[in-house]
C-alpha cells in the first residue's frame, strides 16, 4: 500500500511541475511555446541512471565508473534544462516570468525524478523491467 501512496504523490507533483510549464508558455501575456523543448530533458534524464543501473554490478563497494558517468551525464541534462530558459529569456524569446514558471516546473519535475529513484530504486527485489 506504501507503495501505491507514493506512486500517487510522484505523478501529484509531476501533475503540478507540468502545470507550471504549460503557464509558462501558454498565458496570455507570454503565448509562446518554446520552453517546451525542456520536455526532451525530461525525458533524456533518467536514460543514464538506468542504463548504468542494467549494467552495472553492486558487489564492489568502491566507485563504479560507469554509474559516476551516468551521475555526470544525467548532471548535464539537468543543467542544460535550467540553462534554456535562461538562454531563451536573455535572448527576448521569452519573458522573464516564463522563465521562472518554467524553472519552478523544472524544479518540480526533477524533485519527482528523484523521488522515483528514491522510492522505488531502493529494493533488492526491484526490477527494471517492471517499469
Amino acid at each position: 500500500m506504501a507503495g501505491i501512496k507514493a506512486l500517487v504523490g510522484l505523478s501529484f507533483s509531476g501533475a503540478i511541475g507540468l502545470t507550471f510549464l504549460l503557464l509558462g508558455c501558454a498565458l496570455e501575456q507570454y503565448g509562446v511555446y518554446w520552453p517546451l523543448f525542456v520536455l526532451m530533458f525530461y525525458i533524456l534524464s533518467p536514460i543514464p541512471t538506468f542504463i548504468s543501473r542494467r549494467l552495472s554490478d553492486d558487489t564492489d563497494s568502491s566507485s563504479n565508473a560507469c554509474r559516476e558517468l551516468a551521475y555526470f551525464l544525467t548532471t548535464g541534462i539537468v543543467v542544460s534544462s535550467f540553462g534554456l530558459p535562461i538562454v531563451l529569456a536573455r535572448n527576448t524569446t521569452i519573458q522573464w516570468g516564463a522563465c521562472g514558471l518554467v524553472m519552478t516546473g523544472n524544479a518540480v519535475i526533477f524533485l519527482t525524478i528523484l523521488g522515483f529513484f528514491v522510492v522505488f530504486g531502493g529494493g533488492d527485489d526491484f526490477s527494471w523491467e517492471q517499469w
